[in-house]
């Protein structure tokens, strides 16, 4: 029994931590705590938050972490400048596109996939074995099998597109798409209430298969570009139609 007490109390402190680390997280990336303001006491917020400073302290250690925040002898905790965050960090990313996105955001996002996605689409035509083929085109499969259940085809789409950064054969490209993750998830969430379903992507990604197959280098590229450019455009017309105007992304 007490060993079950322990548990419960440390799933409840590290519960209380997340909360707090939510709530602290999303006013700084909503700007009521702005770059270059002090951190508010941590007793103070502590108290006001119903925590001890232990957690406080580790609430600081991961902002910090995620360079949101830096803490200096004689002055204190500080909010860093936007420009110093880890913007792709899977919390920072959640906090920023959480229940509100605007066009700048989804811009931001599919900005950092064309910097990525072409290059891997052609590294994949040029270096694919086999089984990447395979696994390539077992993905669209199941992409067409879910294209109805949009939950179903967000974790095929972002398994189609993490496989191709994988199957550059560079590493490094190949580690983004771990690292870019959530950022992926949320431009493919924004697009979910497309009107028309995720069918009309299913060409597209049909010809990315089939130009990765036949090692056409320009022909991935393109396609997945023109891919990329169709997605936006999904995009901006939920955007437009949840805030009632429309602006350019």
């Amino acid at each position: 029994m007490r060993y079950q007490n322990t548990r419960m109390n440390g799933s409840a402190v590290a519960s209380l931590h997340s909360k707090v680390l939510e709530q602290i997280g999303r006013a700084i990336v909503r700007g009521e705590l702005a770059p270059g303001d002090p951190m508010p006491n941590a007793d103070d917020w502590g108290a006001a938050h119903g925590v001890s400073r232990t957690v406080m302290r580790e609430v600081m250690k991961v902002l910090a972490g995620k360079g949101m925040v830096e803490s200096r002898p004689k002055i204190g905790t500080r909010i860093r400048d936007r420009s110093e965050w880890n913007f792709l960090d899977p919390d920072v990313l959640a906090w920023r596109y959480g229940s509100t996105s605007s066009h700048e955001d989804a811009r931001a996002l599919f900005e950092l996939r064309r910097g990525i996605e072409p290059l891997a689409a052609a590294l994949a035509a040029r270096r694919r074995t086999p089984d990447d083929i395979a696994r390539l085109y077992t993905l669209y499969e199941r992409m067409e099998q879910a294209a109805d259940d949009n939950d179903r085809f967000t974790d095929a789409d972002l398994a189609f597109h993490q496989a191709i950064l994988r199957m550059t054969g560079n590493e490094l490209v190949g580690s983004l798409a771990a690292l870019t993750e959530t950022a992926m998830v949320i431009s493919f969430r924004l697009s979910d209430d497309n009107p028309f379903g995720q069918r009309p992507s299913l060409p597209l990604h049909k010809r990315v298969c089939d130009c990765i197959a036949a090692r056409d280098e320009d022909g991935a590229r393109a396609a997945i570009t023109e891919l990329l450019d169709l997605a936006e455009e999904d995009v901006r017309r939920s955007l437009a139609a949840r805030g009632g105007g429309e602006s350019r992304v």
